[in-house]
């Protein structure tokens, strides 16, 4: 059913995620204005009800005042597409930052907006491609008045409070967390959770993945005779490590009553069921920032953060990023007892 009181967005990027945003606003009754560097993503909205716009200034004008613009763009392009906006707004409009952007940026872009009038809103969007069924989490953060008067946005496209059980004992009955999105504190406090929660994922991530990977290897008593020479440690016992075990079946039992079981259990899962060898990755793992800063918070505040920490370093590990390193420690080996490389 449609929301209470109905609004007008603009967004800015239409990619996957900001395209899902503007369907899920849309379907609820909220009017949404487009616009993006690809005509053709503009024009594809455009025949689901979305108007679309041919530029920034373009967007500004086919919005009413007090305007929200919801810019999703990577966390690189946002100050420029805050540049290239600040000429067309007025006092009262509000900019709105979806994506990843450093929380310590927000901080910076309040500051330097608020003389103008305008206000700024950083808002953490959690939920990836399946977003557009299952609703965004997000974690927001700016001034009050703004994110109360935002409320029908955040609440038309978080997943809604049926979206999981009820937390027992529970008793913050006015709260928005139950419903997937929390306004979390002043600009930047949004971004800073949603670091931290990014930080979280690659923990996760790559204790899923590692804990896989034992079980894929757990065959390796099978795998012909070992090697015996002073380069390599023996494998104790054999006999102790033949097991064949279907890691894509793991997964698959693992979503349904573990401890463990999760969305990206379900994911992992998912993957398995459409490459059981997964073929046509390379296993090299990107990271976009998060995890760098909430390490470096981590490190500021004191707090210890060994999992995460190792999570990101597994991440520049399997770029490559490590190669130099090892050729080092080969090196010294070399130097200081005469050891060749093994080659494979």
């Amino acid at each position: 059913m449609p929301t209470d009181k109905p609004m007008q967005l603009g967004m800015i990027g239409l990619g996957r995620m900001g395209a899902n945003l503007v369907r899920r606003l849309m379907k609820d009754g909220h009017h949404c204005v487009g616009w993006a560097r690809s005509r053709s993503s503009i024009q594809q909205l455009e025949a689901e009800g979305m108007t679309g716009a041919t530029g920034l200034a373009d967007l500004v004008k086919k919005l009413e005042p007090p305007r929200a613009l919801w810019i999703m763009v990577p966390a690189s392009a946002v100050q420029s597409t805050i540049e290239g906006l600040k000429p067309h707004l007025s006092p009262g409009d509000i900019i709105i930052d979806g994506g990843n952007s450093y929380y310590r940026d927000d901080i910076d872009r309040a500051a330097e907006l608020k003389p103008a009038g305008i206000h700024y809103v950083d808002c953490g969007t959690s939920g990836g491609v399946w977003g557009l069924e299952r609703g965004y989490c997000l974690m927001i953060g700016g001034e009050d008045e703004q994110v109360a008067y935002l409320d029908p946005i955040f609440k038309t496209i978080a997943p809604g409070e049926g979206s999981a059980e009820p937390t027992p004992g529970r008793s913050l009955a006015d709260s928005t967390a139950p419903h997937g999105y929390l306004h979390c504190g002043p600009n930047g406090a949004g971004h800073f959770v949603k670091m931290v929660h990014n930080g979280i994922e690659y923990g996760m991530m790559a204790a899923i993945a590692e804990g896989l990977s034992i079980i894929k290897h757990a065959d390796v008593g099978l795998v012909g005779q070992q090697a015996a020479d002073a380069e390599t440690t023996p494998l104790r016992d054999p006999d102790a490590y033949k097991y064949q075990i279907d890691v894509g079946e793991v997964a698959e039992v693992w979503r349904r009553g573990s401890v463990i079981s999760s969305w990206l259990i379900d994911l992992t899962a998912a993957a398995f069921a459409a490459s059981p060898n997964l073929e046509e990755y390379e296993g090299r793992v990107s990271d976009s920032g998060e995890g760098r800063w909430t390490v470096m918070a981590a490190i500021e505040e004191g707090v210890p953060a060994s999992i995460i920490t190792a999570a990101l370093y597994e991440r520049f590990e399997s770029r490559g990023l490590g190669d130099f390193t090892d050729k080092i420690l080969s090196a010294m080996r070399s130097e200081f007892g005469g050891h060749a490389e093994k080659k494979d």
